[in-house]
């Protein structure tokens, strides 16, 4: 007698792996509007009087809310509210994070009773600038719960299956992020024409935050149906409930921090980089913003080559502690070649070569990283372990930004305002920035070391493939 086998939605792979692309493009959209500004630094610089100093302390600002604890929330409501819920709520407040920063730098604040208000304290900082800074760190609360909820959502509809490999593809999507932003937000402002703007760049990736609402929304209706064939819609295994108490269970694991130094290290040698990264290549190449632009546009295309490749060999060959070592070093390579060789041999071979294996390291560091924290970790409290480790990676990412600025303002005193009077043959010294971004590289790599000899000694399995 043939028994017929009851498959589930995420069964079938044309459903799972079309609910990862659903995700894809919502963190697609995210990871635009991060990096809108960071090509026209110097037009808004132009513009709106933010010096590098202060483009640090903005970019650092998407951060700062959840340093001082929304992380942590994030995660205890993603656990206990579920998918669905958390993921529009993020997505919402991105778009209103957005709306606020978009005024911010429009037009239409210039000359406001909110900017006459803003500009009567703390004058150091610009009132477009203290406003965007206000709606980044609205944002960015959204968008880093939006991550969290983009991981557990992976590791769930992923179980057993293909799952690095999912989690590499979804990575290598958003990672295409900064190639479209880096592509179009020089054209868009128009630069290069007879009335640049910073406006219509921020405005055109606020409208996208609104679409990644609308694509998170078709994966919920996916979700629910699966929860249904599950069980899991409408009953509740108590064991399975997230517990407050899980919360030191996680800071107690020291696996847990070891993780959690290693992600915070490396992603603060990326992606306060690509905040000053355009501007680095401009002034070392003595290029406009558009042509900057357009080198390190192509940094994530060697991630999103190389990540899918990279999750089929970890689901099925596994060796994921030693791809965080070999990243750790090309990042290592690649910032000492920006510090030391660029500025003598102003050669764009060099910048586009150095570029790509940048993005060769950023493919293989969170292709391996990600994947691992399911097997180190409860699946009850996974999301808080999620929350916890951005919680971790969100200090570095916001203070990084504001050292970068700061070192850049005192290794080049008197720069920045020749800029703004559009002195021209002026451009910045990046030396001393980039050797603090292979500092950081260093310490992850001592950081993934430490991380394969205890997986070693102890068999957490991260050198194992996923699937089973």
């Amino acid at each position: 007698m043939t028994q017929t086998i009851k498959k589930n939605l995420n069964d079938y792979a044309w459903a799972r792996w079309t609910a990862m692309v659903l995700i894809a493009l919502m963190m697609l959209f995210a990871h635009m509007f991060v990096d809108v500004i960071s090509p026209i630094k110097e037009l808004i610089q132009v513009q709106r009087g933010w010096t590098s100093d202060i483009f640090g302390t903005y970019a650092g600002s998407e951060y700062l809310l959840n340093v001082w604890g929304f992380l942590i929330v994030a995660g205890i409501i993603l656990d206990k509210m579920g998918l669905r819920f958390t993921g529009e709520l993020s997505a919402s407040i991105m778009i209103v994070g957005a709306a606020i920063k978009f005024y911010a730098v429009s037009n239409a604040f210039i000359g406001s009773g909110l900017e006459t208000w803003l500009n009567s304290w703390w004058t150091a900082m610009p009132a477009s600038a203290k406003l965007a800074s206000f709606g980044f760190m609205i944002f960015g609360c959204g968008a880093e719960m939006a991550g969290i909820t983009a991981s557990k959502a992976m590791a769930k509809w992923f179980e057993g299956k293909e799952m690095a490999l999912a989690m590499g593809l979804e990575m290598a999507l958003t990672r295409v992020s900064v190639f479209v932003i880096f592509t179009i937000s020089p054209r868009l402002a128009g630069i290069g024409g007879a009335n640049p703007s910073v406006v219509r760049p921020v405005a055109f990736c606020a409208a996208l935050l609104v679409i990644g609402l609308l694509c998170y929304s078709i994966f919920c209706v996916m979700d629910k149906k699966l929860d249904n064939q599950t069980g899991k819609g409408t009953t509740a295994d108590p064991e399975e409930e997230f517990k407050f108490s899980d919360i030191g269970k996680i800071f107690s694991s020291k696996l847990f921090w070891i993780v959690a130094m290693l992600c915070v290290l490396y992603y603060s040698a990326i992606f306060p980089f690509q905040k000053f990264a355009a501007n680095m290549l401009q002034s070392n190449l003595g290029l406009t913003a558009t042509m900057a632009s357009d080198i390190f546009r192509w940094f994530p295309i060697g991630a999103a080559c190389v990540t899918p490749f990279l999750g089929w060999y970890l689901d099925r060959r596994g060796k994921g502690a030693t791809m965080l070592i070999l990243g750790a070093l090309l990042m290592i390579v690649c910032h000492l070649i920006f510090a030391l060789v660029l500025p003598a041999v102003p050669s764009k071979v060099i910048a586009y070569s150095a570029i790509v294996l940048l993005g060769v390291s950023f493919s293989l560091v969170p292709a391996a990283l990600w994947p691992s924290v399911p097997k180190i970790m409860d699946k009850r409290f996974l999301g808080s372990a999620y929350s916890l480790i951005f919680w971790v990676q969100n200090f570095g990412l916001s203070f990084t930004p504001m050292l970068i600025g700061w070192a850049l303002e005192k290794t080049n005193p008197g720069v920045a305002e020749q800029i703004a009077a559009g002195v021209e043959g002026v451009s910045y010294n990046y030396t001393v920035p980039m050797l603090l971004f292979a500092g950081l590289g260093v310490l992850a790599l001592l950081f993934a070391l430490y991380l394969k000899a205890d997986d070693r000694k102890s068999g957490y399995g991260l050198e194992l493939p996923n699937i089973k």
